[in-house]
């Protein structure tokens, strides 16, 4: 490892099956000097030795476990490795785009941000279309509660139509596909909280950052691209059902939802919990259609949450965490 100012620290998402294309396209788009740890939790046996060989032939630091890892363990193991001024966290299934890594830093070097994130496309390579241009997290007092509020700003729209609405500026939330750190955030903060299995963990470091006094930016000259699925191969499945797991995802927002003093019916929360069980549906799309309209919403959701409890203890018993290889 070079010690050079940034570490990029590459982990799982939600699949690994796009693993390899994403960890090729870093070393081929990005022209500012940087350190690679790759976080290698539990993939199947091609896309292991695929990671073996590329850590080889380019010298990165390639750390791996048998079982599976939430995103937060992954990003933890990753910390102790990340020796540069900044750590760069980015998913494994993320295309960056020429100059992304320079645009980041110098937004860091610049304004002195804690944390910095590009626009984030979202789709199929050469997509334009905005997954989120920065970010709303915050709180509001509503009939007496606490609320959350969090919304991603010009989803949906294309990059071209509102290229004008995009400057560097100070933001509220920025995520986890591609997100630099100032490395002595962790100094301050400790590790990423692993109580957060499957969703929220921007949202938490982004408010945590600021409650302390951090600044967050935005600096739309950087662009990254979050490739989803479908399509899954086959060996995808049991991770992609695992990480959307109500086992997982429940835990998290009571956790999130406590830690931050909310209402266990927030609306935000709700609204999150909804996207999570509908996102794990993608693994069968057509048949979750067909049965919602032919038994209904409730009890086609009902029989998808039964299922999905069967196959996370079938995962579990083939894939629960084991010690790290190097």
């Amino acid at each position: 490892m070079s010690c050079s100012l940034v570490t990029i620290a590459v982990v799982p998402r939600e699949r690994f099956s796009y693993s390899v294309r994403s960890l090729e396209n870093i070393y081929a788009q990005t022209s500012h000097p940087f350190d690679l740890v790759y976080v290698d939790g539990g993939s199947p046996r091609a896309v292991r030795d695929q990671l073996r060989n590329q850590a080889d032939r380019r010298g990165f630091r390639l750390l791996r476990t048998e079982g599976y890892l939430t995103p937060n363990q992954a990003r933890n193991m990753a910390l102790p490795h990340a020796t540069g001024r900044y750590v760069v966290f980015i998913d494994n299934d993320v295309l960056v785009e020429p100059g992304w890594l320079d645009e980041l830093v110098t937004c860091a070097e610049d304004t002195g941000a804690s944390i910095v994130g590009p626009v984030y496309l979202s789709g199929p390579p050469g997509t334009r279309k905005i997954h989120m241009a920065a970010g709303i997290a915050h709180f509001e007092q509503q009939h007496g509660c606490r609320v959350l509020r969090v919304k991603h700003t010009l989803a949906g729209r294309e990059l071209n139509a509102v290229a004008d609405q995009l400057q560097r500026r100070p933001c509220e939330l920025v995520e986890f596909h591609c997100m630099l750190v100032r490395r002595t955030v962790f100094d301050d903060l400790g590790p990423l909280d692993e109580n957060l299995m499957s969703a929220l963990e921007h949202e938490d470091l982004c408010l945590t950052v600021r409650e302390r006094g951090g600044a967050v930016y935005f600096e739309p000259a950087a662009r990254v691209t979050y490739v989803p699925p479908p399509p899954l191969a086959l060996s995808d499945y049991p991770f992609f059902m695992l990480r959307w797991s109500e086992a997982w995802n429940s835990p998290t927002l009571r956790h999130f939802q406590e830690k931050w003093q909310l209402q266990p019916d927030d609306h935000d929360l709700a609204v999150l919990a909804d996207w999570l069980r509908r996102h794990r549906q993608l693994t069968v799309p057509l048949m979750w259609n067909a049965l919602h309209a032919v038994i209904g919403w409730r009890r086609a959701n009902t029989m998808e949450r039964a299922l999905n409890r069967i196959a996370v203890r079938l995962t579990n018993r083939r894939h629960a965490p084991s010690g790290l290889a190097h």
